[in-house]
């Protein structure tokens, strides 16, 4: 694609960057909660897996990361109902989960480790209560950001083998299923609007392909389940159902393939800007994904074509004005990334892996430029150092993207 000449140098932008981000003091508390320390999306948790990733691979300090793992835990631990993948317990077990290289955190981290497990299992088992009453899917249940999707991420990565492992599989592959005999929607059809409760612009509910708060977390977690050692006929008739699904949605234009964000009875798609959160980016990752655990390279290619449209398009990439991993370039660059270092197909890697510097290097001039992005993990600074972090040493030490359902 043709791009407007750029000279910030990512490896220089990304070290200003974490220079900016050294004291946990920058870090205001705000009215809503969203820079709880506790908070992986806007707290300390989220920026601490900047300096935890850095530290890990040597470019950064370990007393810098540790400085950072203290502010998250400094305020009492949430392990009520306000506690899920992004916030309280499991956020925190997460953070410690990818610092283990580093040393030092083995207790906390097995305490939290256990209190992740027990919440889970409680809320594993009002879910199956739900569906045994055979009442509809809620967004709040499974979603990555809040729900069991998002802790399966967790558990998977962090214990494979792990009997909850296996039961949070077993549960998504149990929202496949149909309820009450319904044919004319799917049983992970949600009777709500994108904020998850009622909403008088969807009367008749959507369809969420996102991955945010959608289907193509579930594709991706069953399919990385697959690939990590629950290859199970179950598991792989829920992918299939799923991947059907969104497949008989896929818009194959002229100029590229791609998905719709969320769908709606009696009206058309739409398509979404490439950001991680509903648009492509993070669906075409859970595509490629469910590619290679059902050895089907035709969604291979169909999912890194889409990628590539998204990457060459500069409509599209225009529709990207903020920096962050949820609506910004940083979730662009770091699916890219992803996608490029799995693709099986020479060809098709080299065409994505040429388009990495370009983002990288428009990622880095907009940190220059605006020195007062917020610091935190998912809109902010944090975030697009990590994706930058990514674009300019490789796969990332720690893992850390597990949480976008990204690796």
């Amino acid at each position: 694609m043709t791009t407007p000449t750029i000279t910030a140098n990512p490896v220089n932008a990304l070290t200003a960057a974490c220079a900016r981000l050294a004291n946990p003091s920058i870090v205001d508390p705000s009215p809503d909660g969203r820079t709880r320390p506790q908070s992986l999306a806007g707290g300390a948790v989220g920026i601490a897996l900047l300096h935890i990733e850095r530290a890990t691979g040597g470019h950064g300090d370990e007393a810098t990361a540790d400085s950072w793992i203290r502010a998250a835990v400094s305020e009492p631990v949430s392990i009520g109902r306000n506690s899920d993948p992004f916030h309280g317990a499991p956020a925190l077990a997460f953070m410690l989960h990818s610092a283990r290289a580093l040393g030092g955190y083995h207790r906390a981290y097995a305490s939290l480790n256990d209190v992740t497990i027990i919440l889970t299992r409680q809320r594993l088992a009002a879910a199956h209560a739900r569906i045994d009453r055979r009442e509809p899917l809620n967004m709040y249940e499974f979603d990555l950001v809040h729900g069991l999707t998002g802790l399966a991420l967790y558990h998977l990565h962090a214990q494979p083998d792990h009997p909850v492992s296996r039961e949070l599989v077993a549960y998504l592959t149990r929202i496949t299923e149909p309820l009450n005999g319904n044919i004319t929607s799917p049983p992970w059809w949600l009777h709500s609007g994108l904020g998850g409760t009622p909403a008088a612009d969807f009367p008749h509910g959507h369809g969420n392909i996102g991955t945010a708060h959608g289907t193509s977390a579930i594709i991706a977690t069953l399919a990385y389940a697959i690939l990590h050692g629950h290859d199970t006929p179950t598991a792989h008739a829920a992918l299939a159902a799923l991947c059907g699904w969104t497949d008989q949605h896929r818009q194959d234009d002229p100029g590229a393939t791609w998905w719709p964000g969320y769908v709606v009875p009696d009206a058309g798609p739409k398509r979404h800007r490439p950001s991680w959160c509903y648009g492509t980016p993070g669906i075409a990752r859970a595509q490629q994904l469910a590619g290679l655990a059902q050895h089907d390279s035709t969604r291979q290619q169909q999912a890194e074509n889409a990628m590539l449209a998204e990457l060459t398009d500069t409509r599209q990439r225009e529709r990207l004005p903020e920096v962050g991993l949820c609506h910004g370039k940083a979730g662009l660059l770091q699916s890219a990334c992803r996608m490029a270092a799995d693709s099986t197909d020479p060809h098709r890697k080299a065409q994505l892996t040429a388009e990495i510097p370009g983002l990288a290097a428009e990622l880095a001039s907009q940190l220059d430029a605006d020195t007062h992005i917020e610091p935190e993990l998912m809109n902010g600074t944090a975030g697009a150092a990590l994706a930058l972090h990514t674009a300019t040493t490789g796969a990332p030490a720690t893992g850390w993207d597990t949480f976008l359902a990204l690796s």
